[in-house]
């Protein structure tokens, strides 16, 4: 049983007295005791070693007081799981340097046996759950297929994603077929989570804004509809798709019981096109570094716009590293203070 079950009341559009409140990344590098992690072990050790991975998960729930625990993971496990060889730099980011070309590099991609592929994921989602004692919800997630192809015909992190818009828009039967073997593998990575002990699955569509609505259309909302039809039955499914704001209304058609928007709309028009249904957003992470009188300040204004009920308060994308963490403690005290 739940101590503090504020996220799935807002995911289930129940009464709440205040909105819950987590932040995206909030594991990670704002944080003085995952420096101390990430100076003793590297990324990927960190993220396939069930005992690190929920250390960094427990972190901001004991330090920073968030209503929820988000997985220590990244979503680029899943192409580590098709086969595809990731590598992490600290400060550089992701690189892939064997990109998908041709229909055979498709064809090798394994698809199968997600849950034993990524077996780490599940022992870490089950320690955790066990630290957590009930405390708060437990948070799964994965990269939507459009992201995760990004990364696999790009290669590596990019402003404008050219080589992969290029090869959607030269091979789209191609792409069509790559962006299914993702789909596939991640509706069964996030089952399986559910089943592990996550109580709630975000779906991070990071760079579904490099698209136009008419090419999001085509090839990421499908994608994701999918995914939220086939896992909404074994856990609430969260869809956010950075960037795609203009896309509410579709979005908030699907199975998904809540969507997560930037801070590129504002509350009240987010909440116009979403109508009951639960938002979750939109902070602008780079306001954590205003005075925390201002970021107090702004966080009341954000939860008038948007409404304490079906509203999750979170950032509009990832905490940054250079974040004081008394002004991410500022953040959630002031949406767990807010009264309307």
């Amino acid at each position: 049983m739940l101590k503090n079950d504020l996220l799935l009341k807002a995911l289930r559009q129940e009464p709440v007295e205040r909105p819950p409140v987590w932040m995206m990344r909030q594991a990670g590098r704002y944080l003085p005791d995952y420096i101390k992690l990430r100076n003793q072990y590297d990324f990927f050790t960190r993220v396939q070693t069930p005992e690190l991975a929920t250390a960094i998960t427990l972190q901001p729930v004991d330090q920073v007081g968030v209503d929820a625990a988000i997985l220590f993971s990244d979503i680029l496990v899943i192409p580590q799981a098709m086969g595809v060889e990731v590598l992490m730099e600290e400060g550089k980011g992701p690189s892939l340097p064997k990109v998908i070309r041709t229909k055979k590099d498709i064809d090798a991609l394994f698809t199968d046996h997600a849950k034993e592929r990524l077996d780490y994921v599940m022992k870490a989602l089950q320690l955790t759950k066990k630290e957590l004692d009930g405390s708060v919800p437990l948070i799964g997630f994965a990269g939507a297929p459009w992201t995760i192809f990004c990364y696999m015909v790009e290669g590596k992190g990019s402003k404008t994603w050219s080589q992969a818009k290029s090869f959607a828009y030269n091979q789209p039967e191609l792409t069509h077929s790559l962006l299914s073997k993702i789909t596939d593998i991640t509706i069964d990575y996030l089952i399986a989570q559910a089943g592990s002990g996550a109580d709630v699955l975000q779906v991070f569509d990071s760079w579904a804004g490099a698209l136009s609505p008419a090419d999001f259309q085509l090839f990421a909302f499908p994608y994701l509809e999918r995914i939220a039809t086939a896992v909404a039955p074994h856990a609430p499914v969260i869809l956010f798709p950075k960037g795609s704001w203009y896309a509410i209304e579709d979005l908030c058609r699907t199975a998904a019981s809540g969507i997560g928007i930037d801070w590129c709309i504002s509350p009240k028009d987010a909440r116009k096109k979403a109508g009951v249904k639960t938002l979750q957003g939109n902070f602008d992470p780079a306001k954590l570094l205003a005075p925390i009188p201002m970021i107090r300040e702004e966080v009341k204004k954000m939860i008038d716009g948007f409404g304490k009920q079906s509203y999750i308060a979170n950032l509009g994308h990832g905490i940054t590293p250079d974040v004081p963490v008394d002004h991410a403690k500022a953040f959630v005290e002031a949406v767990k203070e807010y009264r309307s």
